[in-house]
Order: structure tokens, then sequence, then C-alpha cells
């Protein structure tokens, strides 16, 4: 990970900063604030800001609820308790903010996620970093077979020596590229002095996608919940899933008894149809049932007897 000397320097006039407040904090979280936590070869993830923590959540689904919250009797108790049933609103009263940097395709997927509120480095006013992603060779697969959107076996000897010598060499010749269209380099000196430099929004198409990008990107609570359901799951693509699993540890820094009863009803749980139910019900009785009888398709009686570790049993 690189950072520049003003983003360095920024780091550090923010952590030496010494201030009052009579809202609440997480101290944990206060820990960290403003440090860059690494991530890939070149990238980071910076808590910046935040508002609220637990008792937020509590103070909002007591003021939502009413006396229907009075038969659970403690904070944490109420949290799974929202977890549980699936309740929004409390949640969406915390709000964090990061600052990332991340490979421009990394971004493309992320921004799919339209529950942010997101500033990105401007490649028509600035120009960007000379830095690429390069993936490690444990990272570097073949195709799926039978997922579109998976990688299959890993990629080894010439085969992750070519790919690599490919990513490298055709980001630096198009970066390089990039500088003499722009007639300038990334420290800012000028290449030719009797040249003019095309347009920075346009000699931007030129780069791969392996290049960084940085973003400022705020969400509330829930919203990071819900990316970070699907982004630190194990079926995710490795380069997001490394940003999500730094995420998640933030997420237990800031809110602890709200990321102890995610981990438990989101992430460790099991969403069951009525038909999966009723097939859960019935092998519970001791009854014999097959997926030509279940009423399911095969990939949904597969997710099922995964889901549970039924497959031996049934066998």
């Amino acid at each position: 990970m690189k950072l520049t000397k003003e983003q360095a320097q920024e780091i550090k006039d923010q952590q030496s900063q010494a201030s009052t407040t009579k809202r609440v904090n997480s101290p944990e979280l206060e820990e960290i604030l403003y440090e860059a936590l690494p991530i890939l070869d070149h990238g980071f993830i910076r808590v910046v800001d935040y508002m609220g923590n637990d008792t937020s959540i509590v103070q909002a689904a007591r003021v939502s609820y009413g006396k229907g919250t009075k038969k659970v009797n403690t904070d944490s108790g109420l949290i799974k308790y929202l977890m549980r049933h699936w309740h929004s609103t409390p949640f969406e009263m915390c709000e964090i903010k990061y600052h990332i940097k991340l490979p421009i395709f990394i971004a493309r997927q992320w921004i799919r996620h339209r529950t942010a509120n997101v500033n990105e480095y401007s490649a028509r006013y600035s120009i960007l970093d000379k830095e690429f992603y390069l993936p490690k060779t444990e990272n570097l697969a073949a195709q799926s077979q039978s997922n579109r959107q998976g990688r299959g076996d890993i990629l080894e000897g010439d085969q992750a020596k070519k790919v690599l010598d490919l990513l490298k060499g055709d980001a630096e010749r198009t970066y390089s590229n990039y500088e003499e269209m722009l007639n300038e380099r990334y420290d800012g000196t000028i290449i030719d002095e009797n040249k003019i430099g095309l347009a920075r929004e346009l000699a931007r198409m030129n780069l791969t996608l392996n290049t960084y990008t940085q973003w400022y990107w705020k969400t509330d609570l829930l919203n990071l919940m819900n990316f970070l359901r699907l982004r630190a799951d194990h079926h995710a693509q490795y380069e997001i899933r490394a940003y999500a699993d730094v995420m998640l540890d933030t997420l237990k820094k800031w809110v602890p008894t709200t990321y102890e009863a995610f981990m438990d009803y989101r992430v460790g749980g099991t969403e069951v149809s009525a038909k999966g139910k009723s097939i859960i019900q019935k092998l519970i009785k001791g009854d014999d049932i097959s997926m030509e009888d279940s009423g399911l398709s095969k990939r949904e009686w597969n997710e099922l007897m995964e889901a549970f570790d039924l497959k031996s049993k049934l066998i």
C-alpha cells in the first residue's frame, strides 16, 4: 500500500486532533479512525467519520415501537429481536463514511449497490496515480465451467507468469500512452514544452481497469450490512471480498452488539422457503422424501441439502 505525502500528512493531522463531544461514540472504532487499513497490493480503507452506535439503534427502536419492546429486557436482546424479525429503520439511524482506494473494475462492481453517497476521484480534473492491481498467483484462476460468474482451477507455472506479464505490460504501456497524450506525468512534470496535451477527460479512456481509483463512500448501517452480507460471502469475487472483510472488522468495532446479531442471523443464518420448511419437518419426523417428490428444482434441493448438511444423511 502506498500513500501520497499529502495523504500521509492528512492522516497524521487528523489523528493528532483532540476534541470532546456530547454525542455517543465507539471507543474501538475511535482507535482506528482515519487509519489506512491496507487491502490488496495498493488499496486501503479508512473510516473517516461515523454517527451513532448500538445505543442509537435501541433508542430509535423504543421510540418507534413503544410498549411493544417492553418484553425485551436488554439492549442486546432488543437488537437481536430487530435483526431476527427483519426490522430495518432502527439500523438506518447509524451512518459511516469510508475513504476507499480500489481498482476501477472493483469500483464498477461495487457501485451497483445504489444505497450510498459516493464521491469519486475525478480523472477529468486530476491525473490518476501510476498504480495497478496485480493479483497474487494464488488468486489467478481459470473460468469456472459451472459458474459463469466464478473462478475455476488455479493457474500455475508458465500460465500464471504469462497472465501476470500481460497484465503488468498492458497496464504500464497504456499508462505511458496516457502520460504522453496528457503531455504530463503523474508527478506534474511536463514532458514536452512545445506540445499541447490532450484533455484529461479524454486521455483517461485509454487506461486499464486494474488502475486504482479512490472515493468517499457514506452509507447507513442497514445498507452496510446488506452490502457485507453479499460481498463478505465466500461466493463473492475475491478482490471485493478483501474489502468487505476489512469493513466487517470495522463493523465489529463500531457496533459490536449489532455485529454479533448480524453474524448470527444474516451471515450464519439460512433462509428457507415454505416448501423447504415442509421438507425439513418431514425429515425430522423420519419420513422418506426425494428431490422428485419435493416440488423443488434441482438447484433449490441442492442448496437446501448443503445448508443443513443433509445430503449424506439421505444417501
